[in-house]
């Protein structure tokens, strides 16, 4: 059985910083592409950042240089890392595992940004 389970998120002031987990189960993790994706009320959800089996890395414009995305393929994790945040920010993520044709997803950990 597949399993992405995130965790982290919370309330967070403009200007702070959050670090999201994710741990996987029941896949090769090692090989597949990782992404975080997020989800604001009343938005479609879009793309964060994605990390190849490799360790490459990939960002949306709107977090270039304030969010980090990273894999430990031994602990099975994904994380992200997010400094500076802004109250754009605020969403649902989501934890996204890519195999060719294969997609699976975490059930999303609320981020908010807010003073």
């Amino acid at each position: 059985q597949v399993q992405l389970v995130e965790s982290g998120g919370g309330l967070v002031q403009p200007g702070g910083s959050l670090r999201l987990s994710c741990a996987a189960s029941g896949i090769n993790f090692s090989i597949y592409v990782m992404a975080w994706y997020r989800q604001a009320p009343g938005k479609q959800r879009e793309l964060v950042a994605t990390i190849t089996s490799g360790g490459r890395p990939n960002y949306a414009d709107s977090v270039k240089g304030r969010f980090t995305i990273s894999r430990d393929n031994a602990q099975k994790m994904l994380y992200l890392q997010m400094n500076s945040l802004k109250p754009e920010d605020t969403a649902v993520y989501y934890c996204n595992a890519i195999l060719g044709f294969t997609n699976y997803w975490g059930q999303g950990t609320q981020v908010t940004v807010s003073s």
